[in-house]
């Protein structure tokens, strides 16, 4: 008997529903708090985020400061209460942070990862008769707007000599695209992990395309420049990145355990936790806020541009601050795997 999907509501891990539309602003902001001391960062997180990783890794012990955790639905309202300065730092996907310096805000870039895009697909059902991306053309294929899967479709359909023109585009949020996928809909699904573990694990559907080549596969840590200015808050910082980077490092080594934790936190099934996990999660590296990593993101700035989701062009190097690279290799080092 096969799985029944879980709910799409219910998947709410580090880099999930991350659209260019603000959706949803309302954040958990309930009194949970950690360490001690005069200064108190606020920080921003996903379900399955920074708080679950950091936590199941031990690196919440002996804080000099107090982190005051937040948490919000998807990366774009976590973004928003940066730039209003109710937030000092919180972690997103790729595409978020080019929205929000679409739309001028008070936001920098403060870390980076970079992992495997494996887990980005465009998906088809088990019986779909679609083996290759240039049998788009023509397809109606279901993405969420503004999202790290828009442009991932876009890229895979230039790498296949197509353009989102060739192909009936169907904007949908996840819970809908799911429902649209499993009836037959859409002929396809363009979507991230655990989305895509989801669909693979619960046998409804096989991957057309990844996004491996085609995006860059990097997610962010993102800081209130105002927080930054005060020298206390951005010591804190500091010590608040290196922690998660240790975080990451721990994931590399405790996959299983990472997964039951994620899979309590987020309501995912253990198996679908897992496979995610081993598919992304535990490939990401800590690297680099670096030129190279600009210009990566420059280009999905320009994507958007052009399709006229952004209003203006942006100049994506005025929204990073690499004052925390220290020794982190180049944003171009290949992720785990």
């Amino acid at each position: 008997m096969r799985r029944l999907l879980v709910p799409a509501a219910l998947l709410l891990p580090l880099t999930l529903l991350l659209t260019s539309c603000g959706g949803d602003s309302a954040a958990d902001t309930g009194a949970r708090t950690d360490g001690s001391g005069s200064v108190t960062l606020s920080v921003g997180d996903q379900k399955g985020g920074s708080e679950a990783i950091l936590r199941a890794a031990g690196e919440l012990k002996n804080l000099d400061y107090r982190i005051k955790w937040s948490t919000f639905t998807s990366g774009p309202p976590l973004l928003e209460a940066v730039n209003a300065g109710a937030v000092d730092v919180g972690g997103v996907g790729n595409t978020p942070p080019v929205f929000a310096a679409g739309a001028g805000s008070r936001i920098s870039v403060v870390a980076a990862w970079h992992g495997t895009s494996r887990g980005d697909a465009v998906l088809v059902r088990d019986d779909s008769e679609l083996t290759s991306p240039k049998q788009l053309k023509g397809k109606s294929v279901a993405v969420a707007q503004g999202s790290s899967a828009h442009y991932q479709l876009v890229a895979s359909l230039e790498a296949a000599g197509l353009s989102l023109k060739d192909i009936k585009v169907k904007y949908l949020q996840p819970a809908d695209a799911l429902a649209a996928f499993n009836s037959g809909k859409v002929d396809a699904w363009a979507v991230w992990d655990p989305y895509t573990s989801q669909v693979l694990q619960g046998k409804r559907g096989r991957v057309l395309t990844t996004g491996d080549g085609v995006t860059n596969g990097l997610s962010f840590q993102v800081a209130s420049p105002a927080a930054l200015r005060d020298s206390k808050k951005a010591a804190a910082v500091k010590d608040y990145l290196a922690r998660l980077r240790r975080a990451q490092d721990w994931v590399h080594g405790h996959q299983a355990e990472w997964a039951k934790v994620w899979a309590k936190d987020t309501g995912l099934p253990y198996d679908v936790a897992l496979a995610s996990v081993r598919r992304t999660n535990a490939t990401r590296v800590a690297v680099a806020v670096d030129k190279p990593l600009i210009a990566s993101e420059q280009r999905i700035a320009d994507t958007f541009t052009e399709l006229n989701l952004i209003p203006k062009k942006v100049d994506f190097g005025d929204f990073v601050d690499p004052r925390f690279n220290g020794g982190l290799p180049p944003s171009t080092t290949p992720a785990k795997n």
